[in-house]
């Protein structure tokens, strides 16, 4: 039985977070678009970046053919491969692979114990390691893995492939096949990376490995998103994502993009543009930013960046939940003894889902999906 002063003390804290997160939407949603405009009129205009795609037409839904893609985006990415039948039959034919990605890589710091080796053993490593950029480290993986998918696959006619690259960070777009890295997000952190084109870094990976495929399209995964809903709804204008990370994708009218600028001057000849709005990055006075979401923030691998998407996105909405279980267990005994469990351990709740309901105080039951021990 649940004593009445903990089942108060636990209110209380659910009642302070609640108080917090009471924003009003309309204002959120105004300040929101404001940024947005902001974004779409010139370069660094906005926290908001509204990168220009250079995706003028979504697929219709009758293409046709064998179609490789790769998806960069998280902690695992995916080989793909996709065989297209046309409107009558869309997609005849699906398969993928998801590959780990190993942690050294996603940060870029591989380090080796000087207790394990001797001085001249540490300085041989040193050499070879460095010979290579940790981003070329990155790629060199990811085109090993794509080229055991492709073998395996085993088409043999001769023909080089065309490859669909998503890569689900913030790039500068040059054309539909180049950008450049304009930062990380999410738990990747590899400093040399920044600045460089990925489509080339991808494809010089691939040749090394024998891969014989050319980057037809570099695309964010909300862009993606986008495509994927238009291949089988024409009236779908709007791609969102709600996973590791958060972010949209949306049609717009070219002329409503001052910075637009286009080889030879003149818009596309279909009128619009599709812009990744790279929406995590928004960040006003009006957001519901508590307690929590400060102290993750400030202990985040990027303090001060990609504030939305820290606030709904899947890679941190578990970590919030940890910190306000935290502050209950100290408060009240309604969770029992936790000192044995992983609750004081940053991201334990990485994956969960929590109900609080709402009749707490007649009828005191906390429903939680997660693993604690």
């Amino acid at each position: 039985m649940v004593a009445a002063a903990d089942l108060e003390a636990a209110e209380r804290v659910v009642a302070e977070l609640r108080e917090a997160c009471a924003a009003r939407l309309d204002e959120v949603a105004a300040a929101m678009e404001a940024e947005m405009r902001a974004g779409l009129r010139e370069e660094g205009g906005s926290k908001i970046k509204m990168i220009v795609s250079f995706v003028d037409n979504l697929p219709t839904g009758n293409e046709e053919g064998v179609f490789y893609a790769l998806d960069l985006g998280g902690t695992n990415f995916r080989v793909l491969r996709v065989q297209l039948a046309g409107k009558d039959r869309r997609v005849a034919k699906r398969d993928s692979k998801e590959v780990s990605i190993p942690p050294h890589l996603m940060s870029g710091n591989a380090s080796v114990s000087s207790a394990h080796f001797p001085s001249v053993v540490l300085i041989l490593i040193s050499m070879v390691s460095s010979a290579e950029s940790s981003f070329q480290e990155l790629f060199g993986f990811i085109a090993s893995a794509l080229a055991k998918y492709v073998a395996a696959a085993g088409e043999g006619d001769g023909r080089q492939r065309e490859l669909g690259f998503t890569f689900s960070f913030p790039v500068r777009q040059t054309s539909i096949a180049s950008g450049t890295l304009i930062k990380w997000t999410k738990a990747f952190s590899v400093d040399d990376a920044v600045g460089e084109d990925v489509v080339a870094e991808l494809q010089t990976a691939m040749e090394k490995q024998g891969v014989d495929m050319r980057v037809a399209a570099l695309i964010n995964d909300t862009v993606g998103t986008l495509a994927a809903g238009r291949y089988n709804d024409e009236d779908v204008v709007v791609g969102v994502i709600l996973g590791t990370g958060s972010n949209a994708a949306y049609v717009e009218e070219a002329s409503a993009i001052p910075k637009l600028k286009l080889e030879g001057g003149e818009l596309p000849k279909s009128g619009n543009m599709v812009i990744n709005t790279e929406w995590g990055n928004f960040y006003s006075p009006c957001l519901p930013i508590t307690e929590y979401d400060q102290a993750l923030d400030e202990e985040s691998l990027n303090p001060g960046e990609q504030i939305f998407e820290k606030l709904v996105s899947g890679m941190y909405l578990g970590e919030i939940v940890r910190r306000v279980l935290l502050k209950i267990a100290s408060q009240s005994s309604i969770l029992g003894d936790v000192s044995h469990t992983n609750l004081k351990t940053r991201f334990s709740l990485r994956r969960c889902c929590c109900v609080w309901h709402s009749g707490l105080r007649t009828s005191p039951r906390c429903t939680m999906t997660a693993r604690l021990t």
